[in-house]
This record gives structure tokens, C-alpha cells and sequence, in this order.
């Protein structure tokens, strides 16, 4: 069975956390690394710009950072209140295929939304998860030599505002929620732990792997917590 070690490192600023993934897919493909990790964060308000971003979907950055990036998409937002994970899995592992890492995303997602008492599905032509015709998680993705970095966003108790600032996905009229909203609970750090806890499940479930918590992680975890405010929406990229 292959391990997947959960690295929870609280709040990372946005660069440090791509540094930070892109080293780790490095070492993954050079072979340092013998496991796979997910790393889970909370960024501070950015935007970034995948390969596919159309600058008119940027509505407003308000004097924040943005970032361009190599994964596919759209422009996407992220920021406090929302639970962003990067798995760097090697899917010579499981299956060299885009499209079922894609789906295998979205079902440890929605079953992790389905611990959580939230009924969420797929919505046919996009990527990402949805609940009651509202986006609650966005996926996008990039993939050299089969391992993967980048991941996904599920909004815990985002200030759904944020989206303002851009045209989620690229689709006019989308509706963003989250788990918060979906769920009526409070903003507290028991509906955060819970999301996390659920996001873990759904990736063992949905990829058949050993979870193992990391010490690192647990050292992290000092950062003072942002989960307030904001989202962003992750595109698709191909392998390189």
C-alpha cells in the first residue's frame, strides 16, 4: 500500500508554499523522496494566473499580490478560510492518467463533503465539486514525468465577498459557497480541524493509500491561523 504522508503546516504566504510544493514534486522525481505527501495549508489573499487565464477575468486585485503559475486554468484566488491541498503523489503508482487523477480528486472531495454532512457531486464539463448548484471546491493541476503538484481549494468558511474580485473558473455566474455557508455552522477552529480531518479520510478512501502525519507539520502548526476570508479556483494543466 502506498504511503501518503499529511503535512498540516497552518498559513504559508503563497510563494513560500509554491516553492515549497515544487521542491517537493523535485525530490519526488528524482527519487529523494520515497512517499507521496499532501500538503495542506491556509494561504494569506493572493491571485494567481494559470497557463489558460484571460486577463479580463480579473476583475479587481485591490493591491494584493498575483502570481502567474504553471498550472492550467484560469485566474484564481485563494486566501484565508480556505483549505488548500497540494498533493505530490507519483502516479506511476496508481495510473498514469490525467483524467482519472482529475476524477480521483474530486471523489476524495466529495466524500470528504459527505462526512461532513453535505451532499456534493460533480457538475459534467467542469472540474471541481459542487453542492445544491453551487461551487464548493476547485481542482487545477500540473504534472511532470507523472508526479503531481498544485491541488485543490475547498472553501471552509471563506468570505465568499472575495469572489468579487474575479469570474470564478472562467464561468460567468457561477456561485461560490462553502462549508460554512452549506452547513450553517460556526467559524471556529472545530469546523476547520473537521475539514481537515474529512479532506484526510477522502484521499485514503479515494486513492487507497497509509496515511502517515508529518512531524514537520505538526511543527508548523505556530503559524497564527488567517481562515476568516477568501477562495480561488485551480484550473486543469497537462503533462508535460
Amino acid at each position: 500500500m502506498t504511503t501518503l504522508e499529511i503535512i498540516e503546516a497552518g498559513t504559508v504566504p503563497y510563494r513560500d508554499g509554491l516553492e515549497w510544493q515544487r521542491r517537493l514534486a523535485d525530490d519526488r522525481i528524482a527519487g529523494r523522496l520515497s512517499h507521496d505527501v499532501l500538503l495542506l495549508v491556509e494561504h494569506p489573499p493572493v491571485v494567481t494566473l494559470g497557463r489558460n487565464s484571460h486577463t479580463s477575468h480579473l476583475l479587481k486585485s485591490d493591491g494584493i499580490d498575483v502570481f502567474e503559475v504553471e498550472r492550467g486554468g484560469d485566474v484564481t484566488f485563494h486566501g484565508p478560510g480556505q483549505l488548500v491541498g497540494y498533493p505530490i503523489l507519483d502516479l506511476g503508482t496508481y495510473k498514469k492518467d490525467l483524467h482519472w487523477y482529475l476524477r480521483m480528486l474530486e471523489h476524495a472531495l466529495i466524500d470528504a463533503l459527505g462526512l461532513l454532512a453535505i451532499p456534493a457531486e460533480r457538475n459534467p464539463g467542469f472540474t471541481g465539486v459542487w453542492t445544491r448548484g453551487r461551487k464548493i471546491a476547485s481542482i487545477g493541476i500540473h504534472v511532470k514525468q507523472w508526479v503531481t503538484w498544485h491541488g485543490f481549494a475547498l472553501n471552509v468558511t471563506t468570505d465568499l465577498a472575495h469572489f468579487d474580485r474575479i469570474v470564478p473558473c472562467g464561468i460567468r455566474g457561477v456561485e461560490m459557497t462553502s462549508v460554512q455557508r452549506e452547513r450553517g455552522a460556526g467559524s471556529g477552529e472545530r469546523l476547520w480541524e473537521e475539514s481537515v480531518a474529512a479532506v484526510v479520510k477522502g484521499f485514503e478512501s479515494a486513492f487507497g493509500v497509509s496515511i502517515t502525519p508529518s512531524p514537520e507539520g505538526a511543527a508548523r502548526q505556530e503559524h497564527t491561523s488567517l481562515r476568516t476570508r477568501v477562495v480561488a479556483e485551480p484550473g486543469l494543466q497537462p503533462t508535460d
